[in-house]
């Protein structure tokens, strides 16, 4: 369903994009307002155009731009874990320390070679005493 209505918001930014790059300008920006009686009244809402089929599609797909970034929103809010990171932790199995090695019956111990896991763990390995 996230997914579904990520494509679909994705889907209506690009139209949104194409249909406002569409339009053509309406001049009104601050650059025409340079003072004066009209500028006044052209900030006011003097002059108001009527709404054009492209202008109707900004509204409605700007609409449903924030609609749905609304609702992924609320969704990807509500799929967080909120568990402490730390109780994972303590659910996990401890591991089983590996069992020292010992020579089989029969094999000698060559000196000067420390067995694998046997002896003094902090003693080091290859130094005589």
């Amino acid at each position: 369903m996230f997914v579904l209505l990520l494509a679909l918001l994705i889907l209506d930014g690009i139209l949104l994009i194409i249909i406002v790059l569409m339009q053509a300008g309406k001049g009104g920006g601050l650059a025409a307002m340079g003072g004066g009686a009209g500028g006044t009244e052209t900030f006011m809402g003097g002059g108001r155009q009527a709404a054009t089929v492209l202008t109707k599609a900004t509204w409605t797909t700007g609409a449903i731009f924030l609609g749905l970034s609304v609702v992924l929103a609320v969704m990807s809010s509500r799929a967080q874990d909120t568990r402490p990171l730390l109780e994972e932790e303590f659910r996990r199995p401890t591991p089983i320390a590996p069992q020292p090695v010992v020579p089989q019956p029969g094999q000698e111990a060559v000196p000067g070679e420390a067995i694998p896991g046997a002896g003094d763990p902090g003693a080091q390995e290859g130094v005589e005493p």
